[in-house]
């Protein structure tokens, strides 16, 4: 089995739900984000060696519903109204194809946004840079390490996927999702 559990391609997706029931806004965030007819196992935060990244338009195809995929689901929830909730993946590709990577998962309370998907994007490029044995100072600014993983020509990408949605003015569940989903065709 080994090898052939190994996913080849991956695609982000998002999505936001808002009801009366939680799992139903979450069920409404999983349609959203076009994964709903699928059975999600989660999994933890690893970019598969040699992987491909691929459109969401692309990588809905290869699902099929009541399929069992895997996937690394950030996922957040709130009836409060007016309070600011994100999920973001933030992900790490190591220059090296056959070196793997890094996904990572970020679920805030008041962060915008863009401030929830650099978290998630600079989690994702420091688990990987301490993996590449990449020297840098953990107390420095996100932009100073891109520069640093830049430099040391290590790290080729960092990226993330990111929802954020503001809870119901009446009170109704709000729910955020964000998803790397692992396809192995």
């Amino acid at each position: 089995m080994g090898k052939t559990m190994v996913p080849k391609r991956l695609f982000f997706t998002k999505g936001v739900g808002k009801h009366k029931e939680r799992l139903t806004s979450f069920e409404l965030a999983l349609r959203d984000a076009g994964i709903a007819a699928q059975n999600l196992v989660r999994v933890s935060s690893i970019f598969p060696p040699q992987a491909k990244m691929v459109p969401r338009k692309e990588g809905l195809k290869y699902l099929h519903p009541g399929e069992v995929v895997f996937a690394v689901v950030a996922e957040n929830t709130s009836r409060e109204p007016h309070r600011l909730i994100a999920s973001s993946i933030g992900v790490a590709i190591p220059s090296d194809k056959n070196m793997y990577g890094y996904l990572s998962e970020h679920h805030s309370f008041g962060e915008t946004e863009d401030q929830a998907g650099d978290y998630a994007e600079e989690l994702a490029a420091e688990m990987l840079a301490t993996t590449l044995n990449v020297d840098f100072d953990p107390d420095k600014s996100w932009d100073e390490k891109k520069e640093i993983y830049r430099i040391s020509n290590k790290i080729v990408r960092t990226a993330n996927v990111t929802q954020s949605a503001v809870g119901d003015k009446r009170g109704l569940w709000t729910t955020t999702i964000a998803a790397a989903i692992l396809i192995f065709e």
